[in-house]
Formats: C-alpha cells, sequence, structure tokens
C-alpha cells in the first residue's frame, strides 16, 4: 500500500538523530563529548520552574484557547513593545508548540502548492522540510564567505521568480551566528516590497548577542515591512526552556485567524502549564538570562581560541546564537582505517567512532564542507572535544 509521498520526501532532522545517538552511547557508558543538539545546558531559572508548579497547584491544567491564554499573549505584546518597538493586538499573536510549530503554521498559513521560499544557505535544517510538508517549493540562495553568508540582494534578485512567495530570514542565524544589520534588512524589505514577498523572520536568537551588536526586527523598519513581516519567536533559547515547547508568533490578524484555525485541529492548545511558566519568564527578573549570555560569550571565545590553534581549519566567527561552522574541507576525499570521508556526514560518522565526539555535518545546513559545534555546553567538555576533534585531524593527515 502506498504511503505519503510528502512524508517520504521529508528528511528527519539531522541534529536531533546525532544529538539522540550521543546521548545513546552515553547510556551505554561510552564517555562521548557532543557538540550537537542547540540546547542551553542551564536548568530552566527556578522563578519559571516556581511558577509552573503553582498554575498546577491553582488547577490550571485544563484546555486554553487554541492561540494561547489572554494574559501571555499580552505580555508578548508587550515584549515586542518593549524589546523591538513593534505595536501588535492581541489577535496578531499567537503562541504554539515551540518556534517549529510556529513555523509550520506560518507555511501552512501562506502557501500553496508551488509556492517557493527563497531560503539562505547555509539554513537550519527543518526550514525546507517545512516548507515542503506545506506544499511549498524551498528555493536555496547562495550566500559568501566575503558577505559574512547572509543575503545580497543581487543575488535574491537572480533568483526570484514569479512563484516566489516568501523569503525567510533567520537573525542571529544558526548555524552560523551572524547578525543582519540595519541597512541589510532595509534592502531586503525593499525587495519584498518590490516583488510583494511575505518576510519570514525567524528572532528565536534575538537575546543571545555578543559584541555589543544589536538585534533589530525587520518588521520596525517601516510600515510596509510590518504589515508584510511574519514575526517568529519564542522561549527555549532565551530562558533555556526548550523541553517546555513555547513560540509565539507575530503577523497580521489575518494570517494569525488562519494559524490559530490550523493549530486548533493539530494541537488544540500549547501545553497550559508551560503557558503559565512562560509568563513569569516574560515578566519576572532577567538576571539568569545576563548570567547565560555572558557565559556563552565566555565560551565563545574559549572555543575560538581552541579551534584557532588547530591546524588547516578556518571558522565562522558567531557574533549571535551558540554554535562555530567549522571549515574541514582540507580533510574530505581522504580515508581513515579504510573509510573514505568524502563529505562532513562520512567525517562526523567516523569522529564519532573514532574519538567519540558528535558533531552536526554541515551537509544537513546546505554546507557540506563544514561541521557545526555547539558551545551551549561546559568549558571542560569544549576544551576535551576539541583535543579530540585535533587528535583525530592530525591521524587523517
Amino acid at each position: 500500500m502506498q504511503l505519503c509521498k510528502k512524508a517520504e520526501n521529508i528528511n528527519p532532522s539531522i541534529t536531533l538523530e546525532i544529538t539522540a545517538k550521543a546521548k545513546e552511547l552515553k547510556k551505554m557508558g561510552v564517555d562521548v563529548v557532543s557538540f550537537g543538539a542547540g540546547e542551553p545546558d542551564f536548568n530552566t531559572p527556578q522563578n519559571i520552574i516556581n511558577a509552573a508548579i503553582k498554575a498546577m497547584e491553582e488547577g490550571k491544567t485544563k484546555y486554553t484557547p487554541a492561540g494561547g491564554i489572554v494574559e501571555l499573549k499580552k505580555t508578548i505584546c508587550d515584549k515586542f513593545k518593549k524589546d523591538n518597538n513593534l505595536d501588535y493586538k492581541l489577535n496578531q499573536i499567537t503562541i504554539s508548540t515551540g518556534a517549529k510549530q510556529c513555523l509550520a503554521n506560518t507555511f501552512m498559513s501562506i502557501l500553496n502548492p508551488g509556492d517557493e521560499v527563497l531560503i539562505p544557505v547555509p539554513y537550519w535544517v527543518s526550514y525546507p522540510e517545512l516548507v515542503k510538508l506545506a506544499d511549498g517549493v524551498p528555493v536555496f540562495v547562495e550566500t559568501s564567505k566575503e558577505n559574512n553568508y547572509k543575503y545580497t540582494v543581487e543575488h535574491l534578485e537572480s533568483i526570484v521568480t514569479d512563484k516566489t512567495k516568501a523569503i525567510l530570514i533567520n537573525s542571529p542565524n544558526n548555524p552560523t551566528g551572524t547578525i543582519y544589520h540595519e541597512e541589510e534588512l532595509l534592502e531586503i524589505a525593499h525587495f519584498a516590497k518590490k516583488h510583494d514577498l511575505y518576510i519570514i523572520s525567524d528572532e528565536i536568537y534575538e537575546k543571545l548577542i555578543y559584541d555589543e551588536e544589536k538585534h533589530i526586527s525587520i518588521a520596525s523598519l517601516n510600515e510596509d515591512a510590518y504589515n508584510r513581516t511574519i514575526v517568529i519567536n519564542g522561549l527555549s533559547k532565551t530562558y533555556s526552556m526548550t523541553g517546555w515547547r513555547i513560540g509565539y508568533v507575530a503577523a497580521s490578524e489575518k494570517i494569525t485567524k488562519l494559524m490559530t484555525s490550523i493549530q486548533s485541529h493539530m494541537t488544540s492548545n500549547v501545553n497550559s502549564i508551560a503557558q503559565y511558566a512562560a509568563l513569569e519568564a516574560l515578566t519576572g527578573p532577567e538576571e539568569e538570562l545576563e548570567k547565560m549570555v555572558r557565559e556563552f560569550e565566555s565560551r565563545r571565545n574559549f572555543m575560538i581560541d581552541k579551534l584557532s590553534k588547530v591546524n588547516e581549519i578556518s571558522i565562522i566567527k558567531p557574533s549571535g546564537a551558540f554554535y562555530v561552522m567549522v571549515n574541514i574541507e582540507k580533510y574530505l576525499n581522504t580515508t581513515f582505517k579504510g573509510e573514505s570521508i568524502n563529505n562532513s556526514l562520512d567525517f562526523t560518522k567516523v569522529l564519532l567512532e573514532e574519538e567519540k565526539v558528535a558533531v552536526i555535518p554541515g551537509a544537513g545546513f546546505g554546507l557540506d564542507n563544514y561541521i557545526r559545534l555547539s558551545y551551549a555546553t561546559s568549558m571542560d567538555i569544549i576544551e576535551k572535544g576539541i583535543d579530540r576533534l585535533s587528535i583525530f585531524l592530525s591521524k587523517i593527515k
């Protein structure tokens, strides 16, 4: 019997797959160093945990409105005003099961079969798969090291077609950590207006920024950009709440209504307890967040310093998020103990087998000459992992 062709065309998340494999080896007693999933190693702050306990004790464990509780929507509107200078009404906000569901709802709300979405290379692994699930067509836009792996309008103009429906921006970016500046965003906003495109702005890492860089939401630039932008955000990275699954999206009333309707059938509503925890996260003290950001910056600097001493590799220095992309092209098209290393998938497989270090292959992001390392882990693990990586590279050459 024929199964769903669309589902069969979807690739599994390579980040989750490798992370799961590393965890499985650890359970077996293997000393694995994992630079895999994008997940802070800090626990959720205690005030947020306490708010969840209080919500349960008060009986806030029932169904909620499909698009989220009013109190949390209001708080998200306040957050947008304070942090991003954006004015949204309650009926422009949808709360979802993580930013990933926000993206899925977005694509299902705006795409018809054959509609194209422009996605920069490198990209987060789920973007193209979510577009395909919504019957859209992911169109990959090559970027360059010279432009810090960001869009150029010249390249966008060469690839846009009458089927293009939306352009996707992720700033700070996963996996590169690059950040779009105001003048670059203005050019993209003008391009979107010229070709009448939706702008999907994934801002999940907006608080994880270093070197005194500044996050600017493209929706805040002017009225037209505001009207055509769908802003995606969430609490997973900022408040170390990955398992709580809370994301939110801001868009026009019409799009929000569609997303809420879709969600009402897909998941009914977001976990009620997690919503009350999110309310505390967005209104409570931020000392733990500030401490976490400082620690990530220290870890980033430490990882970069360690990698700079490894022979024949180069890196993309991140300004945000918590990843470093490492160029391994000089170690490809080689063999190690009879195994071919022709691409980043081969490299990560052999590295895990030989030195017990888990990294994410760049192929999952569209950059096959790279691997991604997450520094959302301790200094000791960073040091141990990069020492093992260096030993592995010395064995190949």
